[in-house]
């Protein structure tokens, strides 16, 4: 706690504090009209007499507590940056009726301990001695604090005209602080240039180099990626502030002053309303037309996976599905073209750089810190052409970290030395992705862009964009609609648990009986990973306004069928033949017609 009060803006407002204590002190003895050491025609004591202050003469005793008055004043102020510091660390924040009673009881207890005790030090200890006393420190008091104004001005304007004096050839920058200088090669020192060598380089970086992370990864700088994904510090001692290490997510804190929002206004909505109005909105007010299951599953598949891949035609709505909604459902959204020199985290992560000690954030990155800060405001990440590099390179990382239990959904931005305090929120260099965060990716399929995994796609709810749909009409007013992250948590919830809606033990049989057949005649298997995606998205689907067989044929259909395409052995067109026997005497003919439609399409393929 102690490294993270001593910080350069706080030593310089305990500094600021000891000069009024001592300018206070100053202004004292001026006052004193019983002091040897200060002449009575003194311009503060001769200011004091303009202005109708009494003479007095407080005595050693009354000196002394003037002295004690000036030594708590820093202690005050020192420990009020203390407890400021205590309350945004602690995620208290500063302004709360708390923290204002504890400034209070700190003021007090000063107060008690200068007064106080120099009025128990008065000798005689009588009324006119105290009240002297009192009389003196108010009139030191007073007459200081203009005194203090007018040096801080003075020593202020000639620190100022040294200062742009000194760099008057230099451009002025205090209203572009993002700028970067533009260093002139015969600007840098030997050893910096010494630093750009490229063995050098590769003896004192690891994973630099041939076979190494090399220069960039796509996010233009070196040190993107040292050594299995970690950014290594080697000299903890030359990090700055952390206002210049990352000034970005500083700005973000400073902010919020470390404080979270509470809670985000929020209409009163089922499943089944939202997804209508959301289609009727698009329609009217966008004109982007969508099949209404199409919404239906788009929005219940965040109840499954936090992570979503919408791919097929282009021109389709891939894109503009996530965008509008956001902007429907009154949420946060950050669209990020991928491009295809991605190679790993560092290209939405950002990285450290060893060169100017900073560390090089991103828009995502920026846009998932403030996301912390508003856990009730929904925030989806969209990846425009995900595919265009390849996606279990550069989203590895939050591919598996969406694994673990929510409160483990953090990721390694970078070793923080021991004496570094990183800002509020990168607690131990790592970055909360928090439960409001949703990541939607789309994807072309074409010569220009990579196959998309099975890794990949058994992590995410796919949706597959084959053809535009017909307008339609929409009569009734259609309007935006405020949705809070815990009340869609909360819907999502409630069908989940609603007894009605999800899957029974005849609706598994039947599911088991296609997975089985699958996997005997391809070899192909779902894991507990695509169960559980099955099983939470059937209820919310249904909640939405459709079926369960739906849910289940979208499923089917992108997790277990899509897999044979592309396979060419002789038993497939049979096997799938079989397949399309099994699915109308289980389910019925044309129930799970995409299911049906992609196992067609592979047999045309062959």
């Amino acid at each position: 706690m102690l490294q993270s009060v001593l910080t350069r803006k706080n030593l310089i407002a305990v500094s600021v504090a000891a000069f009024y204590a001592v300018i206070l002190v100053f202004t004292g003895m001026c006052l004193d009209s019983g002091s040897a050491m200060m002449s009575r025609r003194n311009p503060i004591a001769m200011l004091a007499s303009g202005i109708g202050f009494k003479t007095i003469d407080p005595g050693t005793m009354g000196f002394i507590t003037l002295i004690l008055v000036a030594f708590y004043a820093v202690v005050f102020a020192t420990a009020l940056i203390y407890e400021r510091r205590y309350a945004i660390v602690n995620n208290i924040k500063p302004t709360s009726g708390k923290m204002w009673a504890v400034y209070g009881g700190t003021f007090a207890a000063c107060l008690v301990l200068s007064l106080g005790l120099g009025i128990l030090i008065q000798n005689p200890l009588t009324g006119e001695n105290i009240g002297n006393m009192l009389t003196f420190i108010f009139q030191s008091v007073s007459l200081s604090f203009f005194v203090f104004i007018a040096l801080v001005i003075v020593i202020g304007a000639l620190i100022m005209f040294v200062v742009n004096f000194i760099n008057i050839d230099k451009p002025f920058k205090f209203f572009d602080d993002d700028r970067k200088p533009i260093f002139d090669d015969e600007d840098l020192t030997a050893d910096v240039k010494a630093s750009f060598d490229s063995e050098e380089l590769e003896a004192s970086m690891p994973g630099f180099g041939p076979g190494g992370a090399g220069v960039g990864a796509g996010a233009g700088g070196v040190g993107a990626g040292i050594g299995e994904g970690e950014t290594v510090v080697r000299s903890a001692e030359a990090l700055d502030d952390r206002e210049k290490v990352f000034p970005t997510l500083c700005r973000i804190d400073n902010e919020y002053e470390g404080f979270d929002n509470e809670t985000v206004q929020s209409d009163d909505l089922t499943l089944e309303a939202l997804c209508t109005k959301f289609r009727n909105y698009l329609a009217k007010e966008e004109k982007l037309y969508f099949d209404i299951d199409a919404i239906r599953f788009f929005i219940s598949g965040f109840a499954a996976s936090h992570f979503e891949i919408l791919e097929g035609l282009s021109g389709t709505g891939k894109s503009s599905l996530p965008r509008y909604f956001a902007k429907f459902a009154n949420a946060e959204v950050l669209f990020m073209p991928v491009q295809a020199t991605w190679r790993d985290k560092t290209s939405i992560l950002g990285f450290f750089n060893e060169f100017s000690k900073t560390y090089t954030e991103t828009e995502f990155l920026a846009a998932l810190y403030r996301a912390n800060y508003n856990p009730d405001r929904l925030q989806f990440f969209v990846l425009d052409e995900m595919n265009i590099s390849r996606v279990e390179y550069y989203f590895a990382d939050l591919l598996s970290v969406l694994e673990y239990p929510q409160d483990q959904w953090k990721l390694k931005i970078m070793n923080v030395p021991y004496d570094f305090i990183p800002p509020v929120k990168l607690e131990d260099g790592k970055v909360q992705i928090p439960p409001n965060s949703y990541f939607v990716g789309t994807a072309n399929k074409d010569d220009s862009t990579f196959t998309i995994t099975d890794k990949v796609y058994d992590r995410a709810i796919t949706m597959e964009f084959l053809d535009k749909n017909m307008p339609f009409a929409v009569l009734e007013d259609v309007g935006k609609v405020n949705l809070s992250a815990s009340h869609l948590d909360k819907l999502y919830k409630q069908a989940m648990s609603n007894p009605n809606l999800v899957m029974q033990q005849v609706d598994f049989v039947k599911l088991n009986t296609i997975c089985d057949y699958v996997y005997d005649k391809f070899g192909i298997a779902i894991g507990n990973r695509i169960i559980n995606q099955i099983t939470n998205i059937v209820p919310v689907f249904v909640a939405c306004g459709g079926t369960k067989e739906t849910a289940i044929d979208y499923m089917i259909s992108k997790k277990l069928v899509a897999k044979i395409e592309g396979r060419f052995e002789e038993y497939i067109k049979d096997a799938l033949r079989g397949l399309l026997d099994l699915l109308s005497a289980t389910y019925g003919t044309g129930v799970l017609a995409l299911t049906e439609k992609t196992a067609n399409n592979i047999i045309k393929t062959l």
